[in-house]
């Protein structure tokens, strides 16, 4: 009996912890203060990369570092509190499995690099800056459809039509390439040397940036090129088309669904017992008497038309609203 008690313990202890690390209501003060605190250290972080830049701040090295070693602490025992609790968050998985499919998903590799020994070798800012990542989960709110969710959806709906738009311009690059190859190769050996030399100008020309390095300087070349950028102010615009549209469409269904949702609160349920004053009654007169609307009537397990004139019975299930 006791070892009973100690393991369930033990698990109502791992399932206080999953509900401090996991994002959680502000009304859970440990959640919120946890949360808070994170996201506190991801913004030192970040201040300290750029801080230590600026060699006037050099005499504060010293709290830098003190700062790095605080987060990397701080980062690790998260790391192992979330790995305890795995199972928590995959309920349907094996404790083994939960942590397996932990380790090896996106936050669990983002945290995961972030803790790394490899923090103290040279290039260790790339992996600083994967601290910037944890900051998005803070950003994950309870709300169904919340703005990451509604992004995340339009991008995964039209993830075909987005790809397929990426293809055409990918074609359109490696075509201007090979144009601009075969007519300024002999006058520009050097900016075009080979077929695939100018898909950094047809990048360049097609996306408007215009860094000015690579040029033609031929006449055909310079037609290719207003060709180019007449084609390329059209194909750009097609990914930022789908998205927008997938916006529109996705915030026009929440609207309707919010708006059905409006239209069904308020409805009450009343069954036709022998205590109720409604058998034999017309569903007018009941209407007109308790100031509702009917809208339904279950009989026998079917929907009756709720005409006026229809009479209860009792056993009948009425879905009903206040009128307006």
């Amino acid at each position: 009996m006791g070892k009973k008690k100690t393991k369930k313990q033990k698990k109502d202890v791992r399932q206080r912890i999953f509900e401090i690390i996991q994002i959680g209501s502000r009304k859970d003060i440990p959640s919120f203060a946890f949360d808070a605190a994170l996201i506190t250290i991801v913004i030192l972080n970040i201040l300290s990369l750029i801080l230590e830049s600026f060699e006037q701040l050099s005499y504060l090295s010293s709290v830098f570092k003190f700062l790095d070693v605080f987060s990397i602490i701080f980062f690790l025992i998260e790391y192992i509190l979330r790995i305890i609790t795995a199972d928590h968050l995959y309920p349907d998985m094996s404790k083994a499995k939960a942590v397996f499919r932990f380790i090896f998903s996106f936050d669990g590799i983002i945290e995961l690099l972030t803790i790394l020994p490899f923090y103290y070798l040279s290039g260790f800012v790339v992996f600083r800056l994967l601290r910037v990542a944890r900051i998005l989960r803070l950003f994950k709110i309870n709300s169904t459809y919340d703005a990451f969710h509604v992004i995340i959806s339009v991008f995964t709906d039209k993830i075909q039509q987005i790809l397929s738009s990426v293809l055409i311009i990918l074609i359109l690059m490696l075509s201007s390439s090979l144009c601009m190859y075969s007519v300024e190769h002999t006058v520009q050996p050097d900016a075009f040397p080979n077929a695939l030399s100018g898909m950094w100008w047809a990048a360049t020309t097609i996306f408007t940036v215009g860094y000015g390095d690579v040029y033609p300087v031929t006449i055909m070349g310079k037609i290719i090129g207003v060709v180019i950028d007449f084609l390329a102010m059209g194909v750009v615009a097609i990914p930022t088309g789908i998205i927008s549209a997938g916006f529109v469409e996705k915030y026009t269904a929440i609207r309707r669904n919010q708006s059905d949702s409006e239209e069904m609160t308020g409805l009450i349920t009343i069954t036709v017992t022998p205590d109720t004053p409604y058998v034999g009654k017309e569903i007018g007169q009941v209407e007109n008497k308790e100031d509702i609307d009917i809208l339904v009537v279950i009989r026998d397990g079917a929907c009756a038309v709720p005409t006026r004139t229809l009479k209860l019975k009792k056993g009948d299930s009425l879905v009903c609203r206040k009128s307006r």
